[in-house]
């Protein structure tokens, strides 16, 4: 059986036999997003391409956060439980705790400490060029000191900021660390007939749509109450992965069924992207809605939508999808240095062309492409051994089987 309890990657080969049986569909959903993400990043800072049937997609796409915390109570749901009361204990909340920071920590870390080496580096060559740094100008992350130690406790997430710091999109793994210190209790409050899950799905919706009510920026919200952003999303998907329980045994559906339910799904999204007007505003949570729709739906592992996040190519992406979304900051900031000292004006001829006109597309496009090729770099010479190391040093006599972290295998 083949299921990882880790929710921000997909799953890979598991020691145990008595996990539930991996999902690809939901592996390979994790694919597109990031992508998404780093594109919304770029378009933030640089200007959106005046291609509409591409904005008003990236404009939205910080909203894939919600389809991530959702897929993260659904997988830790789908996966522990059944063991609930086993993680309710000291030993078992432990063990679970330090499988997920060993798996959430090391990377972080690690691209905490090369946005040090950057800003000591670009702060270095500014005072040695005589000109401001682009942490010195509008507009950059907090680079405090502050910002720093709570990112190492990664408590910067936890309204103890007033702005995003260091690596920015880390806020996510902050949260996260929250998610997972309550898990075991929501866990509890669940698990039971499927009213309970019902429950939890209303209670979440419910929260959701009263932080999108009260924004000035929609669901885009992160340092400050990024936790109940997260929370209501993790409900969310913990009550989704209890009616999956209950409906799974059950499911009589013909695979032409779950095509078509996945096809409005994504109807459903792409109609929301297109006739809910521009980004950040009360109209986001209708955008919301199909995409946490999709980790129950596409969790049968039948259907067109899952056949084709089942192919090769989704299924690589998403398991390097953590560090593509993790590592995106290290590229945005280079393109900023770029612009300042080495690219041409924005008038110059380059290649017969105005450099504006040549790099408009280009510059994205070669992003994606980066963000993906570093991701995949992240993960195998450092997200991968470092697991492997912390849990021969940590965990040396193994955890109970339902908490243990994954070995490192491509599927």
């Amino acid at each position: 059986m083949k299921f990882s309890h880790d929710s921000n990657m997909p799953a890979q080969t598991i020691a145990s036999t008595d996990r539930p049986a991996r999902i690809r569909a939901l592996a390979g959903a994790r694919a597109l997003p990031p992508l998404v993400l780093v594109l919304f990043h770029y378009c933030e800072g640089h200007g959106y391409r005046h291609f509409w049937p591409l904005d008003l997609v990236v404009a939205r796409g910080y909203l894939w956060v919600e389809f991530f915390f959702a897929l993260s109570g659904f997988v830790l749901m789908h996966v522990h439980g059944a063991r609930q009361a086993e993680l309710l204990t000291g030993a078992g909340w432990g063990a679970f705790l330090r499988a997920r920071l060993i798996r959430l920590y090391p990377l972080h870390l690690f691209l905490l400490l090369v946005m040090l080496g950057i800003v000591i580096g670009l702060d270095a060559l500014a005072w040695h060029g005589g000109y401001h740094s682009i942490f010195q100008v509008r507009y950059h992350q907090d680079v405090s000191v502050k910002g720093f130690v709570l990112s190492l406790l990664l408590l910067h997430a936890w309204n103890t900021m007033d702005r995003l710091t260091w690596n920015t999109v880390s806020w996510f793994v902050s949260v996260e660390l929250a998610l997972c210190l309550v898990f075991p209790l929501l866990a509890a409050l669940a698990k039971g007939r499927p009213w309970r899950g019902l429950a939890f799905v209303a209670a979440g919706v419910a929260g959701l749509w009263a932080l999108d009510i009260t924004s000035p920026h929609g669901l885009d919200i992160t340092y400050h109450n990024g936790v109940l952003r997260g929370l209501s999303d993790f409900a969310i998907g913990i009550g989704m992965a209890v009616l999956y329980g209950a409906c799974k045994p059950r499911d009589k559906l013909p695979a032409a069924a779950h095509s078509a339910i996945q096809a409005a799904l994504v109807a459903w999204l792409f109609y929301a992207f297109y006739h809910t007007g521009w980004s950040h505003t009360r109209a986001d949570i209708w955008v919301a809605l199909p995409m946490l729709a999709l980790v129950p739906a596409l969790a049968f592992d039948r259907g067109i939508v899952a056949a084709a996040l089942g192919a090769r190519l989704p299924q690589r992406l998403g398991d390097w999808s953590y560090a593509i979304y993790l590592g995106q900051t290290t590229w945005l900031l280079v393109i900023r240095f770029f612009e300042q000292r080495i690219y041409p004006a924005h008038g110059d001829m380059v290649l017969g062309r105005h450099f504006i006109d040549l790099i408009w597309w280009l510059e994205p496009a070669l992003l994606v492409l980066v963000c993906a090729g570093w991701g995949a770099v992240l993960t195998r010479w450092i997200e991968r051994p470092a697991a492997a190391f912390l849990k021969a040093r940590l965990d040396p006599g193994g955890a109970p089987a339902s908490l243990s972290p994954r070995p490192r295998r491509l599927p």
